[in-house]
């Protein structure tokens, strides 16, 4: 087995890189952000980590404190991960690091992304300038995942649940909805190929997946 390196270094930015630093550590820290998941549910946002790497990673994380494990009652009876409320803390810093990578011109545009990857992405570049005066409850649906998007005057909710009743709702595919927000393809590109479905107000889907503008590209 190999020995975890560390910094050995007493400055907290290296000491915080000795907790979160190891490949995968805070993309684990990204999946968990909407809440519990079970380890096969990692495993399908991260597919590049071997089930073995993942599961020193999460070790790894429950030992320092950020992701605890626990048993779900009856009727599920399944271990989940979570962050703990320390771990949580940890959001922030990866919606700025996103923002950071999103201005590099090495980016992957068109590459597959995560569910949870691609709404915490919308989380962290909503625009309140260009939401101004509008109220809205959209469900987008993510292959089987569901989410509740809210616009209201205090900003932008959005969190992994069902909704009873939208203002409107669409169905997609991460990589869809990805380049529509970019601006790689339009919503009416998209919706005429059948990559995105749209039930309910149409406008304000429209107006939703303009809030999202990309960071400014690095000099």
């Amino acid at each position: 087995m190999t020995t975890k390196r560390r910094y050995d270094d007493g400055c907290p930015i290296a000491h915080a890189l000795d907790l979160v630093g190891e490949r995968w550590a805070l993309l684990v820290v990204r999946e968990l952000l909407f809440g519990a998941k079970r380890f096969t549910d990692l495993r399908t946002g991260l597919p590049g980590a071997s089930p073995n790497v993942l599961s020193q990673r999460l070790r790894e994380l429950d030992e320092a404190g950020v992701v605890r494990r626990r048993r779900l009652p009856p009727p599920a009876a399944a271990w989940v991960y979570e962050l703990t409320p320390w771990g949580r803390e940890l959001e922030p810093v990866i919606a700025l690091l996103g923002r950071w990578g999103a201005r590099s011109d090495g980016l992957r545009g068109e590459g597959p992304i995560s569910v949870d990857s691609l709404m915490l992405a919308l989380r962290s570049l909503f625009d309140p300038g260009r939401a101004e005066g509008l109220v809205a409850d959209l469900a987008v649906h993510l292959g089987e995942d569901g989410f509740l998007a809210q616009v209201t005057p205090d900003g932008l909710t959005v969190e992994r649940r069902p909704v009873a009743e939208p203002d409107a709702s669409i169905r997609t595919d991460t990589v869809t909805l990805n380049n529509v927000v970019s601006g790689r393809h339009t919503l009416a590109e998209a919706v005429a190929s059948g990559a995105l479905e749209v039930h309910g107000d149409e406008t304000v889907v429209a107006r939703f997946l303009t809030l999202f503008p990309s960071p400014r590209p690095a000099a």
